[in-house]
């Protein structure tokens, strides 16, 4: 029997350009047998036009990038609704930068006064306590996102949301709104898990890096909204200047609650449930084409060839775990999230959880929450410390405008290396400038605006490179039967490093100063080693 290697199947970079069924070729982590090769492709060839194998005359449904999202007008609706979650998340850290300084909130909260034992610890722990809830959130994903589908797990991520915003906003005592902030956070974690898992699997090929963005643009619309609503509330005189902003944040979870009934199933999920004329169905619908039509019959074909696959080979490889018994889902379960470090999954793991590493550790979230604390040690004013705030947010929101039209036209790798050298050299000019004028910025206004400057174009950077990306790589490289949990992990990267980050800013800008930017711009030259396996042509059913 003649063995073929899986390394002389896909190139090096599992992730670059592949034919669609490279994957399905991979029976075991090291090799596959000639035999499946050619059965397969003579399968494939059965419902070709001309007899050859359907991945070698892949027709695409329109142009892409953004000129193709006007031919997918109902996948584009499904993707925006869908990252809704997203906007939670960036609702909380918008309203948080400028809550954290109203005076209303710290009478309330006098445990994150200035004037308090621990209150850089506590204002770290209370601001990252929504990040440790989306670590649980995101671990427990997987396994529910495959029993209950996409679409009806986000309606779970909501309703878990808006129990935790109730607390959140009821809040009369720090413990309660750590708590609540938890509570929050696991349904964010959800969510933030769950929309790019949904649409790479609704989406067209052809779009589907530009409707990724579309996760990151939610998130940063959202710090927008939630920002210049704490920044009209703040001169309340009451409580309210703080919950109200709280409760508004309630809606767009409302919203996906109701939305959810309207968004299609996602078609490889309804095939994993052997619900195979609905998958049709639904693929169809959201090609906007019938289900007669060749394309759809093609991309039906590869879901239904990969799944079952895919489905074979956990049998082969657990028969003894088969039966439907608790015992043996829950060690099936534990198994599919050991295969995802299995192989050739482990570099595709290795992708989803380093790009969310330094996603967070060059220093974003720590720039969005305590921005006005950071532009206070650049000289400005308080007044002038929040406005320079919303611009900085204003500016993400440029940036992530531009990767829609970006990323698949530059590709992602480029973009990395591109972003993480923008980032450093932002980074370096605001540590020497903070380092040798912190305690004399009345007398070097220009020193400050230009550390100001550095700020905005290292928001700039990474609004348009290592804002998305991130978001958007783990959902393609992962094929689908390990996708929920693949995502789950690169999401759960995200949000643990996201809580270190959140609790340890506060100290290390009281503790070292221009320390900080040393940190993070250390960080951001080291992101440029993980751009090197990184690239752009990903294909659902080539990994």
């Amino acid at each position: 029997m003649i063995i073929i290697s899986v390394g002389t199947l896909l190139p090096a970079e599992i992730w670059t350009t592949a034919t669609n069924y490279e994957s399905v070729m991979e029976k075991s982590a090291d090799a596959v047998h000639l035999e499946d090769v050619q059965a397969l492709g003579a399968n494939l060839a059965e419902i070709s036009h001309d007899g050859k194998p359907v991945w070698e005359q892949r027709q695409t449904y329109g142009p892409a990038g953004i000129r193709g999202l006007a031919t997918s007008k109902y996948v584009l609706a499904a993707a925006a609704f869908s990252t809704l979650g997203g906007m939670l998340f960036g609702y909380d850290q918008g309203v948080m930068a400028i809550t954290l300084t109203m005076d209303q909130f710290l009478t309330q909260f006098p445990e994150i006064s200035s004037t308090a034992v621990g209150a850089s610890f506590n204002k770290g722990l209370m601001t990252a306590m929504i990040e440790l809830g989306a670590f649980f959130g995101a671990m427990n994903c997987g396994w529910i996102a495959d029993k209950f589908s996409r679409k009806w797990s986000l309606f779970i991520a909501s309703i878990i949301f808006i129990v935790g915003s109730v607390l959140q906003t009821a809040a009369v005592n720090f413990e309660m709104l750590i708590i609540a902030r938890l509570i929050g956070g696991f349904g964010v974690g959800m969510c933030a898990c769950l929309a790019p898992m949904y649409i790479s699997e609704i989406a067209p090929p052809e779009i589907r890096g530009t409707l990724l963005v579309i996760q990151e643009l939610s998130i940063v619309t959202g710090i927008v909204i939630a920002f210049y609503i704490t920044y009209a509330t703040r001169h309340i005189q009451s409580h309210w200047s703080w919950r109200g902003p709280f409760l508004i944040q309630m809606f767009p979870a409302l919203c996906l609650c109701v939305g959810v009934v309207f968004l299609p199933y996602s078609p490889r999920w309804l095939w994993g449930q052997d619900r195979d004329e609905e998958s049709l169905k639904t693929l169809s619908r959201l090609r906007g084409v019938p289900e007669t039509d060749s394309r759809v019959q093609q991309e039906w074909y590869e879901i239904r060839s990969e799944v079952a696959y895919r489905r074979e080979i956990e049998q082969e490889k657990y028969p003894h775990l088969q039966d439907g018994t608790v015992s043996s889902t829950i060690k099936l379960q534990a198994n599919n999230w050991a295969d995802t470090w299995r192989g050739r999954n482990w570099r595709r793991t290795q992708v989803g959880v380093g790009l969310m590493f330094f996603q967070q550790f060059v220093g974003i979230n720590a720039l969005i929450y305590y921005s006005p604390t950071l532009f206070k040690t650049m000289g400005l004013d308080y007044e002038m410390q929040l406005t320079m705030s919303g611009v900085l947010n204003i500016c993400q929101v440029i940036a992530c405008l531009w990767a829609l039209w970006g990323m698949d036209r530059f590709g992602r790798r480029q973009l990395l290396l591109y972003g993480g050298v923008c980032m450093f050299i932002a980074h370096f000019i605001i540590a020497i400038l903070v380092g040798l004028y912190h305690d004399s910025w009345p007398t070097h206004s220009t020193e400050g605006w230009v550390a100001t400057a550095m700020l905005l174009f290292f928001m700039l950077s990474f609004g348009a490179t290592w804002g998305p990306i991130p978001w958007a790589m783990p959902a393609e490289v992962f094929p689908s039967s390990i996708r929920a949990k693949g995502c789950a992990q690169a999401t759960m990267s995200n949000w643990g490093n996201n809580f270190i980050i959140g609790l340890i800013t506060p100290p290390m800008i009281e503790g070292i100063g221009f320390g900080t930017y040393v940190f993070t711009s250390g960080f951001s030259q080291i992101c440029l080693l993980g751009s090197l396996f990184c690239s752009k042509g990903f294909d659902l059913l080539s990994q």
